[in-house]
């Protein structure tokens, strides 16, 4: 079957989402496996989506992070359940350029650039008035200035090698269309429900 592009395919369905009015259409789970061999969770927002992947930014230390560092394989899964929609990625991992990482941490509100400082992110943390604290002591010391990118932040770029994409039907009789990778091409397949 020739293939249609997946990621356009996954833009379309990121603007319903947002058409929807969905609260973060572009939240999405990205699944991670640590040394040990077993897999993690955790919500996250995608920051972009282009020709190289899905984009995403955390601090550098987190628990994610290392296990990217680990293991440079991950899966996103995006569900848009006013629209019967579901998107599963998986690919590789890369590090986004330092330029992009920049540009984005100065897109960012002022209080989430503070809070990229403050937090040790997926350490333990004492007290939430510890953390407060030191945002506020941040908040002094850029006050009047540009907060710089710190150099334990920045993003990755999940370079996908499957893309599926689900939409819910009557009884039950769903349609799945996967999309893989061979090489600089994409085939496309479709799945039993």
């Amino acid at each position: 079957m020739q293939a249609s592009d997946p990621i356009k395919k996954f833009k379309e369905s990121l603007a319903r989402a947002e058409a929807e009015g969905i609260l973060l259409p572009n939240g999405m789970s990205l699944a991670t496996v640590g040394k040990e061999g077993k897999p993690t969770v955790r919500m996250m927002l995608l920051k972009g989506v282009d020709e190289r992947g899905f984009i995403f930014y955390t601090n550098l230390n987190s628990r994610k992070a290392r296990e990217l560092a680990t293991c440079p394989k991950a899966s996103l899964c995006f569900w848009w359940p006013s629209l019967e929609e579901q998107v599963r990625v998986e690919g590789t991992v890369e590090p986004v350029k330092e330029r992009d990482a920049d540009a984005y941490f100065v897109s960012r509100p002022r209080g989430s650039q503070l809070a990229a400082w403050a937090s040790q992110q997926s350490e333990p943390l004492s007290s939430r008035e510890a953390l407060l604290t030191e945002v506020e002591k941040l908040r002094k010391r850029y006050e009047g200035r540009e907060i710089p990118r710190p150099p334990f932040w920045s993003g990755f770029v999940l370079v996908p090698e499957r893309i599926e994409f689900w939409f819910g039907r009557p009884d039950r009789l769903h349609e799945r269309i996967l999309y893989e990778r061979k090489g600089k091409e994409w085939t496309e397949e479709l799945l039993y429900p």
